[in-house]
């Protein structure tokens, strides 16, 4: 089986070392980043704050179901609601 490319990530209430996300999901999150932000290359690659978070990639995912034009209100919306205690 080939290796699978990896990105890392932010796990809640702690930092666990190697902490990773296939780079097909992170992409897909990384692209409407980009477009409701601005792009920050090193999100994806560690070197701002070691990646999105669980949060992060959930509000971002969810956003890329719909048109792009919702995106960043879609993004707000999943921040707003979001409790991760």
């Amino acid at each position: 089986m080939p290796e699978v490319k990896t990105h890392p990530i932010q796990l809640p209430y702690r930092r666990v070392a190697g902490a990773c996300m296939p780079t097909s999901v992170t992409m897909m999150a990384y692209e409407v980043y980009c477009h409701v932000y601005a792009p920050q290359e090193a999100l994806i690659t560690g070197g701002c704050r070691g990646g999105f978070s669980v949060g992060e990639l959930i509000a971002f995912l969810y956003a890329r179901n719909f048109t792009k034009a919702e995106w960043d209100m879609r993004v707000q919306e999943v921040f707003k609601n979001m409790k991760m205690e």
